[in-house]
Formats: structure tokens, C-alpha cells, sequence
């Protein structure tokens, strides 16, 4: 392994956030008028990333660049590319691999991609900022959580639950029910799982040259489906598909945070009282 520059943090803010009904990249949860982003960006620096560049969308540009500047002035250095520069034209993005894609000048050193409303907590960033230290083309990384960290109080949700072998991932399988029954057991799909299953909420670690097979995936995707109006080209569904050629392994790593998102209006009150005791 070889010493390699600071790394880039990719944040995916260009979202619809239909089920939210607003800009929920902006929501504030923080007691100084912070969203989610803000703390992933401190986050991020205090753990070594050098900068940051936000993936946005044009009609929410502005909003997005005034409210970092308010928050961080020039603390941080922020780059912006917009998602639907890269194109074709639609209403409706065209996923995160079309959005990481769209970050693809911006970015020259190892990087992490996340989800601007996922709070992901302090350590994940150190730890992602010592793998990617030392990462090599050909090389990636997802940032997984314990499932029992990742579920709420009451209710069930979908989690991406890791298969992992020797220390890489296998592959991530969407798994509904995933919930804390009120005896305390953890159940996922219906069966009962220890808490420490690895889930992946979305935090990834790449060199690099790994644009390289994105485009190329991304570029195989608009060809096949490209005239369907909905449809989507996921960043996890093409990691997949680079694994299975052999072109790419993932290192699962673990962090010892608890998730926090938002997709409802209703996960704004949680979120913040969750921020106030961590």
C-alpha cells in the first residue's frame, strides 16, 4: 500500500425529496441553524478530508450554496457540480451512479460518497479517511453499520443487509421488515438477526480510476434502458456488477456510530433530539 493524497468528500444533494415535500438537504436540525450536510462536512474536515463537493441540481443551487457559506463561510472549501449538467434532460434524476458520475471533473484524489440528509456521525468519517489513506485502484470500500443502530424505536423499515466474506462484501440484499420487536428482539425479513449485522446506509470509499467503470456501466445502462422515464442507475447495483467482473473489491469496514436520516417530515423532531444527546 502507498501513501495517497487527502481525500474528497462526495455529498449526493441533489435529491427530489418527494416524500419529505421540500428540501429536506436543508432541513435544519442543528441548535445553530445547521442541516444533516453541515455536520458531515465538520465531520469530514476534523477527520482529515482536505474539501468537499456537493452534487446538486440547478433550481436548488443557489438555496444550497447560501446556506453552506452562512453556515461554514470560508472554513471549507466546497466545490458544486450540478447533476443535471451531465444529462439527458429529465424530470426525474437519474441516480446515484449518474450523480457520482456528475462529480467527475471535481474530483482527483480517493473519496467518500454519501447522502447529504444521512447522519453517519464523527468516527465513520475517521474511519473512512484512514482507509482511503492508503487505497489503491481497484479498491473500494463500503462503511456499514450495525442494523440495530440503523432501525427506529417502533416501526419497521428497508436496509440494505451486507453479505460479507473474509472482511469483503458479497453483496447487499434490500431487506423489508427491518424492526425492533418489543421484547428486543431484532428482526429483518421476518427473521430474527443479531444486532451487529452489517448494513450499508449508503457510505462508500473509492479510488480514484474507478470513474473509469462507472462511465462505461453508466454508458451500458442509457443504452439499454435510457428511454424508460423512471428508470434509475444505482451506484450500489454498478459496485455489484464491477465485483462480479472482478474489477473491483469492497472492503467492508465497520463504524461505531448510530445512523440517523430523514424521509419524512415526522423524522425532523427525532433527528434533532438524536443530535442533541450525541
Amino acid at each position: 500500500m502507498t501513501d495517497t493524497a487527502a481525500p474528497t468528500l462526495v455529498i449526493m444533494a441533489a435529491g427530489l425529496g418527494s416524500r419529505f415535500g421540500g428540501v429536506k438537504q436543508l432541513a435544519v436540525v442543528g441548535d445553530a441553524g445547521e442541516s444533516i450536510m453541515d455536520f458531515s462536512i465538520r465531520h469530514a474536515v476534523e477527520a482529515g478530508f482536505a474539501d468537499v463537493v456537493l452534487i446538486v441540481r440547478s433550481e436548488i443551487e443557489d438555496d444550497v450554496r447560501a446556506h453552506v457559506t452562512n453556515v461554514h463561510g470560508d472554513d471549507v472549501t466546497v466545490r458544486y457540480v450540478r447533476q443535471d449538467d451531465l444529462g439527458p434532460e429529465r424530470a426525474k434524476p437519474w441516480g446515484t451512479l449518474h450523480a457520482v458520475l456528475s462529480a467527475r471533473s471535481a474530483v482527483s484524489a480517493p473519496f467518500a460518497v454519501i447522502n447529504a440528509d444521512d447522519f453517519y456521525g464523527p468516527r465513520t468519517y475517521e474511519v473512512a479517511a484512514e482507509w482511503l489513506g492508503s487505497i489503491e485502484p481497484g479498491q473500494s470500500a463500503n462503511i456499514a453499520f450495525d442494523l440495530g443502530a440503523t432501525v427506529p424505536p417502533a416501526g419497521a423499515v428497508t436496509r440494505g443487509i451486507c453479505e460479507v466474506a473474509g472482511g469483503r462484501l458479497v453483496s447487499i440484499v434490500e431487506t423489508e421488515g427491518c424492526e425492533r420487536l418489543a421484547d428486543g428482539r431484532l428482526m429483518a425479513g421476518g427473521v430474527e438477526v443479531p444486532d451487529d449485522t452489517p448494513a450499508s446506509m449508503n457510505f462508500w470509499g473509492f479510488h480514484p480510476d474507478s470513474f473509469d467503470g462507472f462511465q462505461q456501466r453508466w454508458e451500458a445502462f442509457f443504452a439499454a434502458r435510457g428511454e424508460e422515464p423512471k428508470a434509475e442507475c444505482q451506484l450500489p447495483t454498478v459496485v455489484g456488477e464491477l465485483m462480479a467482473e472482478g474489477d473491483l473489491t469492497v472492503d467492508v469496514l465497520s463504524s461505531p456510530e448510530t445512523w440517523i436520516g430523514i424521509t419524512n417530515p415526522d423524522d425532523l423532531d427525532l433527528v434533532r433530539a438524536a443530535l442533541r444527546r450525541d
